[in-house]
Formats: structure tokens, sequence, C-alpha cells
């Protein structure tokens, strides 16, 4: 590793300064019954006082999610609040990229100087997502109703076509092979519960009490409920819902949240429960491919994204990306000639699900505790977005870079 390039001089992430809940599948945990906005406010200070780290040490936040939220106006001065902290922050949002959006602007936030510790909060619920009328005047029923979650993924209106069409679009163009996506899609489903079984996760996910309007506990979020092991004879069973897509190879609509720190070097010497370790941002890129071609867009994200760099794949210690269709790793193996099996060791969206707003955020942290457990290198974590999008962040971890 002789890359020395640092996107982010002042900003690093301090090690351990994270966590995820887990992510029930929507409509079925207690987190359908909850604001999630102020539930993630809450969770994200019982997760920081796990790791240590008191509120009044954060001094800005960021915050991210897609699907409206009760109070979503207030956005991240509200949802401190909900951890009884007030300071000021931002809120943004950029479908299934928010997580790792949001951890740049706050690496950026830091950067520039403007904070010295910034928090990054996202999260979403799919359940129940709200329902909006909107006045359009140029139709002739001069209002249209959206159903925020289900509309959206049912239908881009710069295409035409649903998500699930652009993964048949894109394994069609590119002659993917349904049984190779069968087969990616069950060893993800074995890499996921091997790392649960093994401890991996241990240090990423938090089990959470939910609490009702009156404070009482209403239930507890300590599994990713709806996750089920499935055999490969029952994913070549399945109905295709599109080329090479099926229940099977696609993820599903989940509820859930993840938060981490951004920090200078010298308070991320105080924060971090091993100050040895150094975590740094190294670069970052988007690209947007053709119309309804969403699942290559990372692949070739990634592909500028070492370019530009002067890095290759083999330099990576880990790789992790989020893959709302088994098509997306079957694209990227065959666009960078890459082994698919060698992503993703500790799990991955397709499998433990979609809430969008936290899910690169919880990709992330799987991503970094997994090069730490290897002695540190090059960590890359990409996906996908609406609107054809794709997203990549390379980080590295160091060993020893903080005393």
């Amino acid at each position: 590793m002789t890359n020395d390039k640092n996107m982010f001089p002042g900003a690093v992430i301090p090690y351990g300064t994270w966590g995820s809940s887990f992510f029930p599948t929507w409509q079925t945990s207690a987190l359908a019954e909850v604001n999630i906005g102020q539930f993630a406010g809450e969770a994200m200070s019982y997760i920081m006082g796990k790791r240590n780290v008191r509120q009044s040490e954060i001094d800005y936040l960021v915050s991210g999610s897609t699907i409206p939220w009760h109070w979503k106006f207030w956005g991240s001065p509200f949802l401190s609040s909900t951890g009884g902290h007030r300071i000021g922050g931002h809120h943004l949002e950029q479908a299934c990229a928010t997580g790792l959006q949001a951890i740049i602007h706050a690496g950026s936030e830091v950067n520039m100087g403007s904070s010295d510790v910034c928090g990054v909060l996202t999260f979403d619920r799919t359940s129940d997502s709200p329902v909006g009328v909107f006045p359009e005047r140029r139709t002739y029923e001069r209002t249209q109703v959206l159903a925020d979650v289900w509309d959206n993924f049912g239908f881009d209106p710069a295409t035409g076509n649903s998500m699930i069409a652009s993964a048949g679009n894109a394994a069609r163009k590119h002659k993917i092979d349904r049984r190779e996506v069968d087969d990616i899609s069950y060893l993800r489903h074995k890499q996921y519960f091997d790392s649960l079984e093994s401890g991996a996760l241990d240090n990423v996910l938090v089990p959470l009490e939910v609490l009702g309007v009156q404070g009482k506990p209403i239930g507890k979020v300590e599994s990713d409920i709806g996750t089920k092991a499935i055999s490969l004879e029952t994913l070549r069973a399945q109905r295709e819902l599109d080329s090479c897509v099926t229940s099977g190879t696609q993820t599903h609509a989940a509820d859930g949240m993840a938060t981490i720190l951004v920090a200078t070097p010298e308070k991320a010497k105080e924060l971090s429960s091993r100050p040895e370790i150094l975590i740094q941002f190294v670069g970052k890129t988007e690209y947007r491919t053709s119309p309804s071609m969403m699942p290559e867009a990372p692949a070739l994200t990634v592909e500028k994204l070492l370019k530009r760099m002067s890095l290759g794949l083999s330099d990576m210690v880990v790789i992790k990306n989020h893959n709302p269709f088994a098509v997306n790793d079957a694209i990227f193996g065959k666009l960078l000639n890459f082994d698919w099996a060698k992503l993703n060791n500790t799990g991955c969206p397709l499998v433990w699900g979609h809430p969008q707003g936290p899910t690169l955020t919880r990709v992330t942290i799987e991503a970094l505790e997994e090069a730490v457990s290897l002695g540190g290198g090059y960590v890359l974590v990409f996906g996908c977005a609406a609107g054809d999008v794709g997203i990549a962040t390379i980080f590295k971890v160091s060993d020893g870079g903080l005393k």
C-alpha cells in the first residue's frame, strides 16, 4: 500500500464510535409503531453511551433519511434534542446512497474546521410509510396521491420504469446467467449467518428496546427479524419476476437506524476505544449510468474511483456494497473481472434488508470492523441509488496511527 492520498486530512473516524440497530423487515417489529426520527435520536444517545462517548462531545449532527417522518421539518436540531443535547446540523437524503453521503458530509464539516466531533445519524422506517396528496395542475385529476415507498420503487419519473425493471434490463444487457445470480444470493445468506454465529457483528449491531408514547417498553429489536436462511434448491425453484430477479435474489423493505462519529485527529484520540487505530478518508466519487440500468452503476463508479486513486481491487483488504439485487454483484464481477465471492464477507443488504437511509452506514461500519480484525488496509464501500447512480468511497485503516 503505497498510495498516500487523503481526502480529508483534518478528519478521521474514531474506532468504535459507531453502532447500528438490527433491521427488522417492515411491519414485523415495534419499530412500526414509533416516530422513527425520535427513536433514532434516542438510540444514538444510548449507543454512544455504550461506547463511552458523552453526547456533549458532539458539536454538530449530519442526519439522513429518505422517507418522511413526523417533525422531519425540524431535522438535525430536533434529532439532537431527542438525545438530550442541543446542537446544530443539517439533514440530507439521496435514496440508498444517503448513509455514505452523510458520512462524507460529516468528514467535510470536520475537515473544514467547522466541527471537532460530528455525529452521523441515519434512519428510515418503511413500515406504514406516509401517503402524500400533491396538487398537480398538469393532470386532469388535479391532484395525485403518492405512497412514498412503494410508488417510488415502482416508478422512476425520469424513465417510467420500476427499480426491478432496471435489474432485469441490466441482466439482459450484460448476459447474466440466472444460476449465477442464485449462487450469489445463496452465498450472501451463508456469509451473513456465519458472521452472526461467529460474533463478527457483535461490535456493530446493538439490541435496542423500543418505547411507546407513554415511555413504556413495547418491544425489543434484537435481530434482523424476517431474515431467514435459504437453500440453493429453493432459490432455483423461484419464479422470475424479471430477468434473473426473484424474491430470493432481491432485498426487502425494513426499518432501522445506524450512527457513527467523525472527528479531528486530536479528538479521535480521546474518543476511540482503541486510539492506536487510524481510519482515514481516501477518496470518493459518483457516476450516473444509462436510464434504467442502475445495477451496473456501482461497477462503473468503482472503476472510476480506482483509476482516480491509482489503486486496484487487489489493494483492498475489504470490499463491501449495498446490493438490492444479486444482479448487482454479478455485473460487478463481470465488468471488473473480480470474484464476487470475495465481496461482503460479513453480510450485506441483499440479505439483512433495505431501510434506505441507514443501509450504507451499516455497510460502512461492518466494513471498518472487518478491516480492523484483519489488521488494517484499504476499505472499499460502494452501492447504487435511485436515478441509476453509483457511489463509492475508499477508507484506509491503519494500526499505530493515533498515539
